[in-house]
C-alpha cells in the first residue's frame, strides 16, 4: 500500500511513523516532509498548497491513501479533488473544513448547533468593528476570520492595544485577505484543554484528553506559537467526562454538518477552555493539532490506518479504538527567537541517544536531512515525546531525552506539564 502524507511539521513525521508500523504499508511519501520523515519514507517537493501537483503526485504513483496534515490543503479541497479522482483522503472536505478555515462559520456553525461558546459579533466593515470596541470595553478577543498561521487571534486587554490590533487587521491587512473580516468575542478565562475524536460523518471515536502549552515561555509568559508541547491526558478533562463533553462538542457538529449534506470525516479537535461557569469551545480544528498529535499517537494502541479508512468508509462504529493507559508528554525544542525570525543550518546531535531510551520518541519538525547530518530548518525544530506510568514519570523522562539532544541557539520550556502535575496533586 502507498501512502502520501501532506505537510512537513513534528506532526506530519509522527503521522508517518504511526502509519508506518503497519505491515501493509510498502512505501510512505510526504510532501514536502522533514528530516524525521526522509528516514521512513521518501520527501517529495511539493508544498501543502499545491493542489494540482498533490493531486497529479497521488494519481502518477497510484497512491493508495493520501493523509491531510495540516488544515490549508484542507480548506482549499484537497479532499474533494482527490475524491473525483478516485482516490481516498483522510480529512473533511472544504464546507466542513470552514470549521477551521472562517471563524465566522465556526462560530456560526456553534451557535446554530447549540454548543457553548463565547458571545460573538463579526464584522466586515472597520468603523462598526472600532464602535463595537469601544461600546463593549476590554479585555476582548479579536480575530482574523481566515488562516493566519496560528498568530491571527490577539487577547487585548486595554482599548488602545484592540483598536491598533484591529487596525493591523482590516487597515494594514497584515494577515492578507484573512483579515478582511474579523470576528470579535468576549474573553473567557480559565484553562485549557484539547478534545479530538477521530468522525466518519455519523460517528466518532474519542482520543484522550490533551493540553498543549501555547505561550513562548515559561509560567505560560511570552508571544504565542505553535506550541511548545503537551501532554495527554489532561486531569482537567478525565475520562469520566469525555462521553459527555463529546454530546456537549463532537455530536452536535457531527449531526449538523451531515444535516447540511456535508459529513464530517477526519479529526475534530475541540479547543475548550473550562470557566468557572463549565466548558467552553473557544475553537475547531479540522486535523490532529501539532504538538498534541505526538503524545496522543504515543499512546495510541488501534492500528491508524485502519481507523482512518474506517472514517472515510462510514463504518467507524466497526472499530475499536482505543489508548494505553500510560501517560505521554511531549517537548519541544525550538530555534532561539522563535516565534520571530531565527537562525537555521544547526547540526543536531544525540537524536539516536534520545530515541534509543525506552518509551521515547523525538519526533522532528524543522528539520532537514543534510549530507547525512540532521539540520535545523524551522522554528519548531523537536518535540521530544516520552510515555510514563504516570504524568511526573513521563515528564521526567522526556526532560531526560531533551538533554540528550544538542543545536546551537535552542531553547524549551521547562514547565511543560506542571499545570496537570499541580492539578492531580490537589486531587
Amino acid at each position: 500500500m502507498k501512502i502520501l502524507v501532506v505537510g512537513s511539521g513534528g506532526r506530519e513525521h509522527a503521522l508517518c511513523w504511526k502509519l508506518s508500523q503497519n505491515p501493509k504499508v510498502e512505501r510512505i511519501m510526504c510532501a514536502p516532509g522533514n528530516g524525521g520523515t526522509a528516514l521512513i519514507g521518501e520527501n517529495i517537493d511539493i508544498k501543502d498548497d499545491d493542489l494540482p501537483a498533490l493531486i497529479a503526485l497521488a494519481k502518477d504513483q497510484e497512491v493508495d491513501l493520501v493523509v491531510a496534515g495540516p488544515e490549508l490543503p484542507l480548506v482549499l479541497g484537497l479532499e474533494n479533488a482527490l475524491r473525483l479522482e478516485g482516490i481516498p483522503c483522510f480529512g473533511p472536505n472544504a464546507y466542513a473544513a470552514n470549521l477551521e478555515g472562517s471563524k465566522a462559520f465556526s462560530k456560526n456553525v456553534m451557535a446554530e448547533a447549540g454548543v457553548p461558546t463565547a458571545d460573538f459579533r463579526v464584522f466586515d466593515e472597520y468603523d462598526s468593528a472600532v464602535s463595537f470596541i469601544k461600546e463593549r470595553g476590554v479585555p476582548i478577543v479579536i480575530k482574523a476570520d481566515g488562516l493566519a498561521a496560528g498568530k491571527g487571534v490577539v487577547v487585548a486587554t486595554t482599548e488602545e492595544e484592540a483598536l491598533e490590533t484591529l487596525n493591523d487587521m482590516m487597515v494594514k491587512q497584515t494577515f492578507g485577505a484573512a483579515g478582511e473580516r474579523v470576528v470579535i468575542e468576549e474573553a473567557l478565562s480559565g484553562e485549557e484543554a484539547s478534545f479530538l475524536a477521530f468522525c466518519d460523518g455519523e460517528n466518532y471515536a474519542l482520543l484522550p484528553s490533551s493540553q498543549d502549552h501555547k505561550a513562548a515561555y515559561e509560567g505560560d509568559t511570552g508571544p504565542n506559537t505553535g506550541g511548545m508541547g503537551a501532554y495527554s491526558p489532561a486531569p482537567i478533562l478525565p475520562e469520566e467526562k469525555y462521553s459527555e463533553t463529546a454530546e456537549m462538542c463532537i455530536k452536535p457538529i457531527l449531526k449538523y454538518m451531515a444535516a447540511k449534506g456535508e459529513p464530517f470525516k477526519g479529526v475534530l479537535y475541540a479547543g475548550l477552555m473550562y470557566t468557572e461557569n463549565g466548558p467552553s469551545v473557544l475553537e475547531y480544528n479540522v486535523r490532529f493539532g501539532d504538538p498534541e498529535c505526538q503524545p496522543l499517537l504515543m499512546r495510541l494502541e488501534t492500528d491508524l490506518l485502519e481507523i482512518m479508512f474506517a472514517c472515510i468508509d462510514g463504518k467507524l462504529d466497526q472499530v475499536n479504538v482505543t489508548s494505553t493507559a500510560q501517560t505521554a508528554c511531549g517537548v519541544v525544542i525550538a530555534a532561539e527567537g522563535y516565534p520571530a525570525s531565527y537562525p537555521k543550518g544547526m547540526e543536531i546531535t544525540g537524536l539516536a541517544d534520545a530515541d534509543a531510551m525506552e518509551g521515547v520518541k523525538v519526533f522532528q519538525a524543522g528539520t532537514q536531512l543534510k549530507d547525512g547530518k540532521i539540520v535545523t530548518s524551522g522554528g519548531r525544530v523537536l518535540c521530544v515525546t516520552a510515555l510514563g506510568d504516570d504524568l511526573e514519570a513521563a515528564q521526567k523522562k522526556a526532560y531526560e531525552a531533551v538533554e540528550k539532544v544538542h543545536f546551537d541557539k535552542s531553547y524549551f520550556r521547562r514547565d511543560i506539564a506542571d499545570k496537570g502535575v499541580a492539578r492531580l496533586k490537589e486531587l
